[in-house]
């Protein structure tokens, strides 16, 4: 029985609905996009080294404007950033589905770094399905919000 069913089941035998406006699905969606955005941010700000294993070949990152493609372009991209602590604070979040089985993720909220003033930014990830049942980043904007 795969987890919606059970989901229907114990829905139909409880006094909880869903709102018409949230199908499971989107339950799911935002629960994936929360668990992504946890990863993704406590591992940039710690060792984002570790961020290679999100991108695969055809990944490709926009940083800024800067178009960067493949694990290891987007990896050095990421760890040649000239800070030395980054803190990401999420303000809120949005996520859609995307077509083959992805979600397009889009995240605002404050980075810190080096201790300086809080900054805005805006990020897209668009997360598309890998065969273990994982995903992988396959489109990645960046922008600060200056202006």
């Amino acid at each position: 029985m795969c987890i919606r069913d059970r989901y229907q089941r114990r829905v139909r035998g409880s006094n909880f609905r869903s709102p018409p406006s949230t199908p499971f699905k989107s339950i799911a969606m935002d629960q994936i996009a929360r668990a992504f955005i946890q990863h993704y941010y406590q591992t940039f700000d710690s060792n984002r080294a570790n961020l290679a294993s999100l991108y695969q070949p055809q990944s490709m990152l926009s940083w800024e404007g800067k178009p960067f493609q493949g694990t290891q372009a987007i990896a050095n991209q990421l760890t040649s950033l000239p800070f030395q602590t980054v803190v990401h604070a999420i303000t809120t979040f949005d996520v859609q589905p995307s077509p083959g089985n992805g979600l397009l993720v889009f995240v605002c909220g404050d980075l810190k770094v080096d201790n300086e003033h809080p900054m805005k930014f805006s990020q897209i990830f668009n997360l598309v399905p890998t065969e273990t049942g994982s995903y992988f980043v396959f489109n990645d904007i960046f922008r600060l919000n200056i202006g």
